[in-house]
């Protein structure tokens, strides 16, 4: 089962599966979703855990090995780590990761370990409380940072990325390069993107990854290229005797399209073959439709055989809205 090779129709491998299990958060970043309004999805329109764990299970058999666990926030949707430990122990499945904004997660940091959970990437923009509290609209700093501190003590890999805002948090590139010195963290900076689901705002990007790395060279001279992994979205750099690493990824720019291995779904059953489709393929209407495993394989086939190239194609052919109009939220970062 894990020699499974899968490829898209311009002969990228795909062994990447991001998983929404909700669309709900307890955060309200502005870049990310509007302050008021929000329709959250119906309970009975979301993946089941039973089938989650099919289309994990099915995905496994086709030569997906990779999956992270993404929101919404993970950790609002109740008996999460069940279903973490269900998807850890499928046959074919070599890494779980998981992204969380970490105001929920420090209870189960121990089980995480536990698990042996590949890697946590922690959302964190500024390392300010006062301008967390302006970019989430909630104050839940302390906790966020508990979270930070016990996986840096329990060794469990972490990634903090932080979505460069003009005039927003321009001030914290520095602070949070910082945190490299003295702990084994990868700090991304992350080009602002146009999903925050109000229609609106979507970015004239004034910070570009190549403006990012030039600030940072400014101020860190020494910095150095390093290697990047397979399919890898960021860029990456280090500052010479400190412990972490620095990373750059141009998610609006776009760069990384030639090699991307991955495939998104939705918590409530949409296929995305790129962040900037609408969906291409609703697999939970599929499940429930009462499809077999070998009829759900034979769409999923369909759909990675009429993947876009790229981002920008993927977002010339959406059919009814611009991305502004979706959040983050709903589509699994």
């Amino acid at each position: 089962m894990g020699n499974a090779k899968l490829y898209d129709n311009h002969g990228r491998v795909i062994n990447y599966l991001r998983l929404a299990v909700t669309d709900r958060c307890n955060l309200r970043c502005f870049y990310c979703m509007p302050e008021q309004g929000i329709t959250y999805l119906p309970k009975k329109e979301l993946l089941t855990f039973e089938e989650i764990e099919r289309l994990v299970a099915l995905m496994a058999s086709m030569g997906i090995s990779k999956v992270r666990i993404t929101g919404g926030e993970p950790f609002v949707r109740t008996d999460l780590m069940k279903l973490i430990w269900k998807i850890v122990t499928t046959s074919g499945i070599q890494d779980v990761h998981l992204t969380t904004n970490g105001v929920l997660t420090a209870p189960y940091i121990d089980e995480l370990k536990a698990l042996s959970i590949a890697s946590v990437n922690l959302s964190l923009d500024t390392l300010d409380k006062k301008r967390f509290h302006e970019i989430t609209r909630r104050d839940e700093f302390d906790k966020v940072m508990k979270t930070f501190q016990n996986l840096i003590r329990h060794a469990i890999p972490v990634k903090i990325n932080a979505v460069v805002m003009d005039g927003k948090n321009i001030e914290d590139i520095l602070p949070l390069i910082d945190l490299t010195k003295n702990n084994p963290v990868s700090v991304r900076f992350i080009e602002e993107m146009p999903f925050n689901g109000a229609g609106n705002h979507y970015p004239q990007l004034q910070w570009t990854y190549k403006k990012i790395l030039d600030y940072i060279r400014l101020h860190h001279p020494t910095l150095q290229k390093i290697n990047d992994p397979d399919s890898s979205t960021a860029y990456h750099y280090a500052i010479p005797g400190y412990q972490g690493d620095i990373g750059i990824i141009a998610a609006f720019s776009r760069t990384f399209c030639g090699s991307c291995n991955r495939i998104r779904l939705t918590a409530k059953g949409m296929l995305k073959t790129c962040l900037y489709d609408d969906g291409v393929l609703n697999i939970r209407d599929l499940i429930r439709s009462g499809s077999s495993d070998e009829e759900i394989k034979d769409r999923l086939l369909q759909a990675f055989a009429q993947r876009p190239k790229d981002g920008f194609e993927a977002e010339s052919n959406r059919h009814n809205h611009q991305p502004a109009s979706e959040s983050m939220s709903t589509i699994g970062g």
